[in-house]
């Protein structure tokens, strides 16, 4: 499957410049986040996708979107694929708010508060990815399926960071990495 990092968010661009977190909840695109967006769309086009999963997040959801319309598949809203809970940005927007802005796409299985209360431990996110990894590797076709995440959660799958807009392959039926280290990004 393909792991695709949301596009730089206004988060990313303020934390990325200060080191402090900006107390942005549930933060959109930048600007440049959006391209990365179209980019990473225009070339995972031609890779036979069958399957977008992504977080309920915002950044995931407007990464998706072009993907989603290129290709014309709905986009799947997993939480299990969200981001750590670590920062203002992790807090998310309610159910009710996304089915408003995203009328095209399903919440149905999706709790109206559905990111922790507190910060989320690291093994609990390499919990999660474990149990993401079994779902996914129970598919025939894992290998045609774009997840649309973020940096924690992607880290906590493959043991890679990976910068905002890029992605990467990986195969659900490997072992997990044998070792998660959690750096700032």
């Amino acid at each position: 499957m393909f792991l695709l990092r949301h596009g730089q968010s206004e988060f990313n661009l303020h934390f990325t410049a200060t080191r402090r977190d900006p107390g942005i909840k549930d933060p959109r695109l930048t600007p440049l986040g959006h391209q990365q967006a179209e980019a990473a769309a225009e070339a995972l086009a031609g890779q036979g996708i069958a399957r977008i999963i992504a977080s309920p997040y915002s950044r995931a959801l407007q990464t998706a979107a072009p993907l989603a319309r290129r290709l014309g598949l709905p986009v799947l809203v997993n939480p299990t694929v969200r981001e750590r809970y670590a920062f203002t940005c992790d807090i998310g927007s309610p159910v009710t708010a996304l089915r408003a802005e995203w009328p095209g796409v399903e919440f149905r299985h999706v709790e109206e508060v559905w990111w922790p209360a507190e910060e989320e431990p690291a093994e609990q996110v390499i919990a999660r990815a474990a149990l993401f990894r079994g779902e996914m590797a129970s598919l025939p076709d894992w290998d045609r399926t774009v997840v649309v995440s973020h940096w924690g959660f992607i880290l906590s799958m493959t043991g890679r960071s990976v910068a905002n807009g890029t992605w990467l392959t990986c195969d659900p039926t490997a072992p997990p990495p044998a070792e998660v280290v959690w750096k700032h990004h």
